[in-house]
């Protein structure tokens, strides 16, 4: 496929998508080419800027691949680290910072949890002593088992 910028003798502009160079003069010289905008079918290849890739270009399209690498990694390691814990914690949902609390004053059994406090109650709990960790856990759609 080739893409030509094309132009009507009433000076409108618009692309058109060719399977090839020889398609393009078919259908010119055949008449079948027409402006979207005005129905015209006087219409000629305009100018058009190649599209070159500049060195710059080619160093930005290198960098933002290594950054789709690194994304892709990252995001395997999170979804590695959060089957872990799943697999090895038990999830007491919204009340982990209490469950954490009866955990460290030994109120109840040592063990892994998991589950979901907020900003304030984490605070709390790393002044009070007790080793809390927050994960980046996405939402339960990105979740890859």
């Amino acid at each position: 496929m080739i893409l030509f910028q094309l132009k009507c003798n009433h000076d409108h502009e618009f692309e058109g998508w060719f399977r090839d160079s020889a398609t393009y003069e078919a259908q010119s010289s055949g008449g079948e080419l027409s402006c979207p905008v005005c129905g015209s079918d006087k219409v000629g290849k305009a100018l058009m800027a190649p599209r070159l890739r500049t060195a710059r270009q080619k160093e930005n399209a290198e960098e933002n691949r290594k950054k789709a690498v690194i994304a892709e990694a990252t995001q395997k390691a999170l979804s590695e680290l959060r089957r872990q814990v799943e697999s090895n914690c038990e999830n007491v949902g919204a009340g982990f910072a209490e469950e954490a609390r009866k955990i460290h004053y030994g109120e109840t059994e040592k063990r892994g949890i998991y589950g979901e406090a907020t900003l304030q109650e984490a605070v709390e709990l790393v002044e009070e002593g007790i080793d809390v960790h927050a994960l980046p856990w996405g939402d339960d759609k990105t979740k890859k088992n």
